[in-house]
């Protein structure tokens, strides 16, 4: 049975639609009080992944506990130990911020004591005091997407589930989501991410899987993740088209941009190499920079496409 620091244990899971495996037999285990984000591309089943969790979807094989509980035996108890922040805002945009977490404390089951100071105590973690008796529609993307996690959180579950919670949002309000998910794990909260921002993953994660067709195909922290790429690259800059054509023919390894005039060679770090190159290449660049592996530098070596990449979308359920 999952233990007590263990949130989630997942062994051998599955799910095919259409004869297409979209899970493909993924183990993971979350431990209590952390944060695991899922990283990978659309399509490269983190959704999938969270609907079975969550126990909206049957998976066709493999076994699951969350909570402690067995996610297609114990169901019910799941879902009361658990919230979930969808890709798309559950928030009722005819109603008041305040309204929103009144229902949910209502479908909570929540006493009238306990359910107005949740919704007073969430109103003020989450800064939307002044603006909770304004009907939602008059509310900023950010404001939306805040309301929508204090909604989750509504009644005080301990493992929460964010799928892809800051898509669409501008860098201010995504850093603000970011320092709330900080302050719940502080408080001993779980929260399993999904997400295709590296350096989401990179800020908030304390374990990531890297998920690329259904499989888990690396796993560990950003620093882990990082180690597995020996050296990295430098970025030359092109004049033009054709410059960038030339040095991507002569510079061994190198791969050309002629979208953005940019040519990318791996380097290893050397202060000697470095020297060697710049003797090579004269006065042919415009523009030079030295990049350290990062966590896309991960995901390109290990599945051969950016996080970025739109693929086919997962099939809607």
């Amino acid at each position: 049975m999952t233990t007590r620091t263990r949130a989630i244990e997942v062994t051998g899971l599955r799910k095919s639609y259409d004869g297409h495996e979209v899970v493909a037999g993924v183990d993971l285990t979350v431990p209590a009080g952390s944060v695991y984000a899922l990283l990978g591309p659309n399509g490269a089943g983190k959704t999938t992944t969270v609907r079975i969790l969550s126990t909206l979807l049957p998976a066709d094989a493999g076994e699951a506990r969350v909570s402690g509980y067995d996610v297609r035996r114990e169901a019910d108890q799941v879902r009361a130990s658990i919230g979930v922040t969808g890709q798309f805002s559950a928030v009722d945009e005819l109603l008041t911020g305040r309204e929103n977490l009144r229902l949910m404390a209502d479908l909570g089951h929540l006493d009238r004591r306990r359910a107005q100071s949740a919704v007073e105590r969430l109103l003020e973690r989450f800064d939307l005091g002044a603006a909770a008796d304004r009907r939602t529609v008059t509310y900023s993307g950010g404001m939306k997407r805040r309301l929508d996690l204090a909604m989750t959180l509504v009644a005080g579950p301990r493992l929460i589930f964010l799928d892809e919670p800051t898509t669409g949002l501008d860098p201010r309000s995504r850093r603000e989501l970011w320092r709330i998910v900080r302050e719940l794990v502080a408080d001993g909260v779980t929260v399993f991410l999904t997400t295709q921002y590296l350096d989401e993953a990179d800020q908030l994660a304390d374990r990531i899987g890297v998920l690329d067709e259904g499989r888990l195909v690396a796993e560990g922290t950003a620093a882990e993740l990082k180690r597995l790429i020996p050296g990295g690259r430098i970025e030359l800059r092109a004049p033009d088209r054709e410059r960038v054509a030339d040095l991507a023919r002569r510079l061994p390894g190198a791969s050309a941009n002629a979208e953005t005039l940019t040519v990318t060679l791996p380097h290893d770090g050397s202060l000697a190499a470095l020297r060697r190159l710049l003797d090579g290449i004269d006065d042919e660049v415009t523009g030079l920079a030295v990049r350290t592996p990062d966590l896309d530098d991960v995901f390109l070596t290990l599945t051969g496409h950016p996080t970025t990449d739109k693929r086919s979308e997962e099939v809607p359920v």
